[in-house]
């Protein structure tokens, strides 16, 4: 009778142990759960972004407006005929020394 309940406890103690600590473990599963939700976040800021650029690429091959608003923010250029005046703000640690 003790042989077999000495079994049963190495039985259950090998059980626990697997379960608590070996290869799929409660703490491998609840890591796991939390990998997937930081993925999950991850993939959603992803398509936001995206529907984002398809948005911009849609724009850019729709209107000459969003062309025209990107040549001149990003490339500095004007339309005949226009002027462009750069304003320069003084600098800060140049007008305390005067």
């Amino acid at each position: 009778m003790r042989w077999l309940l000495l079994i049963l406890a190495l039985i259950f103690l090998g059980l626990q142990y697997k379960l608590w600590v070996g290869e799929g473990s409660l703490a491998e599963v609840w890591h796991l759960r939390g990998a997937v939700e930081q993925q999950r976040k991850e993939n959603e800021n992803l398509r936001e972004r995206n529907r984002a650029l398809d948005a911009e690429v849609r724009d850019l091959k729709q209107g000459l407006d969003a062309v025209e608003e990107r040549a001149r923010s990003e490339l500095g250029m004007i339309r005949d005929g226009e002027t462009f005046y750069q304003v320069i703000e003084p600098d800060k640690n140049n007008a305390s020394d005067d």
